[in-house]
């Protein structure tokens, strides 16, 4: 019997064989584009929906704002997370929101002291609260930094934030179960 040459000597077959053409890609490859093309829907739809909203109720002074791209990529490409969980959505940006506003509207007019108040006191109640959800940081900064028609809106800044928040949540209810029934949400409370 011949000697056979150690493996690493061994010819390794072309990606274009047909053997290789004719071999489906494993289930995980499969399920995990699977899971990619489902995150692009719920995220598209998410904003969309928040965008429509806006367009469609210009009286109601919605607003899409930069925090919600974020929250679409912890609920959509982490629905699992504890981030993600529809009490941190809601709660973290319905907290951020109010101290975002009276940070801008009570504190000194000076952006360091303003902003960074904002943004450490969010992470404070949110973290005490138990309703920790990265994207708030930025929802208390936009009340700060925001453009005039954000500071104009004072105490009504909240309602908008609230509204994109439960649009993205009933899109995520929607889409994160799409292929998997009751993996979303992890947890209510």
């Amino acid at each position: 019997m011949p000697e056979q040459p150690p493996e690493r000597d061994r010819p390794v077959a072309d990606t274009d064989d047909p053997v290789h053409v004719r071999t489906p890609p494993p289930a995980r490859h499969a399920r995990a584009a699977l899971q990619v093309l489902v995150a692009w829907v719920g995220a598209f739809a998410g904003i969309g929906l928040v965008v429509l909203l806006v367009e469609l109720f210009p009286g109601m002074q919605l607003l899409l704002i930069g925090s919600f791209g974020a929250s679409a990529v912890l609920l959509f490409a982490a629905p699992r997370a504890p981030f993600s969980q529809p009490r941190n959505l809601i709660g973290g940006h319905m907290i951020s929101a109010i101290v975002g506003v009276a940070c801008f509207r009570y504190l000194p007019d000076l952006l360091f002291i303003q902003a960074s108040a904002a943004v450490a006191t969010a992470i404070s109640l949110m973290m005490l609260t138990r309703t920790v959800h990265p994207p708030g940081g930025a929802t208390a900064l936009i009340a700060v930094i925001g453009p005039e028609a954000v500071h104009g809106m004072g105490w009504a800044y909240v309602f908008p934030v609230l509204v994109g928040a439960l649009a993205l949540m009933l899109v995520a209810l929607i889409s994160n179960n799409l292929l998997e029934a009751g993996s979303y949400p992890d947890r209510w409370g």
